[in-house]
């Protein structure tokens, strides 16, 4: 109609306190499910873990704990561990600090085999090696002519571990060091400085958080390996029986707490990883 008001289609604004209603309810959604999946995935069955290893009393968790077998997979857990986590620290450095401070053909492939073990499966990174080195394998003959044995023995173990866990120092660090760029070392270089020193005096400072927290994660791998061990091992018990494995042989043979009470090792080792990676991460923010 002529000489009409025009009405006013624009929409209320949004008051402040609508929008902290909103928003508030929101966080306490995706809390509160983030809480119940952490209870029923991670929570729950470290109850049962503990519980079921002492169910049946004290004495018998002690006398699991204190079986040979038990003893002889635990040490030989730590051997492995202190064998491949220095390995894996060593090659991590290098390849981390050869992507990032260096240009050189081929590296995107060498990005892409530190990450093949996060793609394959540990039953199959086993089995590589026992293709590769077992009694019908690649050297398997020459091996056995010079009576060395990788596979079920500690060599094949090592490995096979040290397959599975290479790749965490090496990817905690390239981004790292990608985002610290270069510029220390060249003005380290251009005072002088040269090769291991520039390392020792201005990379590692920078990045000895983070290579701390790779270190504790490839430490965690290596002590819970189960796949890749799993195939190499020969589940020769009180001799190539890792903490896993010696678990998987009691609870097949319905030795159910002693089964649980070995798993509390693990746990347990367990327990100080995460406490040992929260502190480095605390570390790594500052």
């Amino acid at each position: 109609m002529a000489g009409s008001v025009p009405m006013n289609t624009a929409k209320a604004p949004v008051s402040r306190n609508q929008t902290t209603r909103s928003t508030g309810a929101v966080k306490w959604i995706l809390i509160g499910s983030a809480v119940l999946v952490l209870l029923w995935l991670i929570v729950l069955p470290l109850a049962v873990v503990i519980t079921e290893s002492l169910k049946k009393g004290w004495g018998v968790y002690v006398e699991a704990i204190r079986d040979p077998d038990a003893l002889s997979a635990l040490r030989l857990t730590l051997l492995v561990a202190l064998i491949t986590v220095p390995l894996n620290t060593i090659f991590g450095v290098a390849a981390a600090w050869a992507i990032t401070k260096f240009r050189f053909r081929g590296k995107q492939l060498l990005v892409t085999l530190i990450d093949l073990p996060f793609a394959v499966s540990p039953v199959i990174g086993g089995l590589i090696y026992v293709l590769v080195y077992g009694a019908h394998g690649w050297f398997g003959p020459w091996l056995q002519a010079h009576d060395i044995k990788i596979i079920f023995a500690l060599p094949g173990i090592i490995l096979a571990t040290m397959f599975v866990t290479f790749p965490f120092v090496a990817r905690e660090l390239i981004p790292l060091m990608e985002d610290q760029g270069q510029q220390e070392e060249e003005a380290a270089v251009t005072l002088g400085a040269r090769g291991f020193r520039v390392f020792w005096k201005v990379t590692l400072p920078n990045i000895k958080w983070g290579l701390l927290y790779g270190i504790i994660l490839c430490n965690a791998r290596a002590m819970g390996e189960f796949g890749a061990v799993s195939v190499v091992s020969g589940h020769i018990r009180g001799e190539t029986n890792t903490l896993p494995l010696h678990v998987e042989i009691l609870y097949n043979e319905y030795q159910f707490s002693a089964s649980f009470a070995v798993a509390s090792l693990l746990l347990l080792l367990a327990l100080v990883t995460l406490l040992l990676k929260g502190w480095f991460t605390r570390k790594s923010s500052h």
